[in-house]
């Protein structure tokens, strides 16, 4: 008998359906038809490739609006945020079509240090096989194409797993990849039951993983991958720091978008602000008042900033923790109010700095402050974390800017912008738990690849 899963719309609890896991007899019947399409994909060229996936993305934009009421029905993202989505999915589309054409190796002399000279090394890069690609709910059609997409361009085969949530909208996404021209021998949708994780990550036909999620899931996969690529997009702890020559206004807008948008549910988000003791009074005060403006209710509406979190176990954990924060000395300066799914952006000061809020990644709309006086004593409090991911600074002092970037244990520091920042062809990832590998559409590529030498 086959097992079933059922979803409902986190915003009215409306069953959105009832979906069918895919065995492990289908399963083994996809990684045999992906292993014959490896075969079609080294018969194609790179610019066969690369128009495949234009007209992809042409269909991904047809098809942006339709496509966003999925992801705000399945999630509770508000439409304006699934919007926005939609156009940086086609924008990873198009940078895949378009690095596609630009997968380059280099050629050696064999005399550099060889004792016998005469020889040249041509060092071109191949497609690993096939590419098990993992999902997670908060992006699912943009980060889905950070990952088909230069899978496909670097002439890999595909199997794609979406977090369940998103079913209705990653077979929408599936089906557009068909239309665009990807043949079914090339890219397969699953969807396994949990029991079956662990043997589909050590299956031999899987020749990679690329998954984005949470440590505890990286863990699992790397256990059982065995001696399998793995590019790991985990978590962060990513902190917006606000020093005293900022722009206030701009950073109290950035730190908003950074942190309440989609319901704070983002790797990236601005989850602890540090803020210089001569501006704290005076920043803390914009950014309470611009934050209790913000619409919180249906995330169809188009004026809504925050809708619901994903489900009510997460709205549970993280009033917990702001609960916890709470018992140990912080106040709230905003919030700290919950229907259902909802949690209404919250604001707490005079966080401890050991505080779980502080330490841990909380996937929620809350954002704890730090007042602090010099920027040596708040290193060690950013680094005290698990995660390196991103972190985001506001000041013009490039002399500052510059210590922080050396001293911060993070893949990226955006200065005068949020640690939310990202744009598809610069790299993406973290130190620590927060990944392994980089992704980014070119360098996700090179992830994707291996380099193969012939020596003439």
């Amino acid at each position: 008998m086959s097992q079933t899963y059922s979803l409902v719309n986190p915003y009215n609890n409306d069953a959105l359906g009832e979906y069918e896991y895919t065995s492990w007899e289908q399963i083994e019947q996809q990684l045999t038809l992906l292993e014959s399409g490896q075969k079609t994909q080294r018969k194609t060229a790179a610019f066969e490739r690369a128009n495949t996936l234009m007209v992809l993305a042409g269909l991904l934009k047809d098809n942006a609006e339709k496509m966003a009421k999925l992801i705000t029905i399945e999630t509770g993202k508000t439409i304006s945020d699934s919007r926005v989505e939609m156009v940086r999915a086609v924008n990873a589309t198009i940078a895949s079509a378009e690095e596609a054409r630009q997968i380059t190796g280099e050629s050696l002399d064999s005399d550099a240090y060889a004792s016998a000279g005469g020889k040249i090394g041509v060092v071109c890069w191949r497609p690993l096989g096939t590419i098990f690609c993992i999902t997670p709910f908060n992006f699912p059609i943009n980060i889905a194409m950070h990952k088909i997409g230069p899978a496909y361009a670097a002439g890999n085969a595909i199997l794609f797993k979406p977090g369940p949530q998103n079913t209705a909208s990653s077979l929408f996404l599936v089906e557009l990849c068909y239309q665009a021209g990807i043949p079914k021998d090339v890219l397969q949708f699953c969807m396994p039951a949990m029991s079956d994780l662990d043997r589909l990550n050590g299956h031999s036909k899987i020749n990679a993983i690329n998954f984005t999620g949470g440590t505890a899931a990286a863990n699992a996969i790397a256990a059982a991958a065995g001696y399998k690529k793995l590019l790991l997009e985990l978590g962060g702890n990513d902190p917006l720091i606000i020093m005293d020559d900022a722009d206030l206004n701009k950073a109290a807008t950035s730190a908003i978008n950074h942190r309440f948008a989609t319901a704070g549910q983002r790797c990236t988000a601005a989850k602890r602000l540090f803020i210089h003791r001569s501006v704290y009074d005076a920043f803390r005060d914009i950014l309470v008042e611009k934050s209790a403006k913000l619409k919180v209710g249906n995330p169809m509406e188009d004026d809504t900033f925050v809708g619901p979190v994903i489900h009510q176990a997460a709205a549970n954990e993280i009033r917990q923790r702001i609960e916890s924060a709470i018992s140990e000395g912080a106040t709230v300066a905003l919030g700290n109010q919950y229907d259902g799914a909802f949690v209404y952006p919250t604001i707490l000061e005079n966080v401890s700095a050991d505080s779980e809020v502080m330490i841990e990644e909380t996937f929620g709309p809350v954002m704890p402050l730090y007042k602090f006086d010099d920027v040596e004593e708040i290193i060690p409090i950013i680094n005290n974390t698990a995660y390196g991911l991103q972190a985001g600074i506001f000041s013009n002092n490039l002399s500052v800017i510059r210590h922080l970037f050396e001293e911060l244990d993070v893949g990226t520091l955006a200065t005068n912008d949020g640690p939310g920042f990202r744009t598809e062809h610069f790299p993406f990832g973290g130190v620590k738990e927060s990944g392994v590998g980089r992704e980014g559409i070119k360098y996700a590529i090179r992830e994707m690849s291996y380099t193969k030498t012939l020596v003439i």
